[in-house]
């Protein structure tokens, strides 16, 4: 994200430079088990799914939902999804920022990323 909104310091400080452009971060999981480093790994049957429900209801105004790769979108649309009130409409699922991801190069991944966020 700094190489696209220019957010940087320490976690907090990008936290809030993201905030202060509209930008919010969250995890589909609130957690998980994942032995390895790949997303295959995820313990889907032990995993808990962030309130989303709850999440768009306070958070009336986002507009969008930007997965962070395949992976997110899926685990999304598996647990999440719903058409109550307040759900936005407009989701995109974009190559994920792993390294682990190498079938496309980071300037491929930022020029889609800079598409969507920008």
């Amino acid at each position: 994200m700094q190489e696209i909104t220019g957010a940087a310091g320490s976690y907090e400080q990008r936290c809030e430079a993201l905030l202060e452009r509209g930008i919010a971060l969250w995890d589909v999981l609130a957690a998980s088990v994942r032995p390895g480093s790949m997303d295959s790994d995820i313990d889907i049957e032990n995993a808990i799914v962030n309130d989303f429900e709850e999440f768009f209801l306070t958070h009336r105004g986002i507009e969008m939902v930007a997965f962070n790769g395949k992976k997110a979108a899926q685990m999304f649309q598996r647990f999440a999804v719903s058409d109550g009130p307040g759900w936005p409409t407009h989701f995109a699922t974009l190559p994920s920022t792993s390294p682990a991801f190498a079938s496309m190069n980071v300037a491929e991944k930022l020029a889609k990323w800079r598409s969507i966020i920008i």
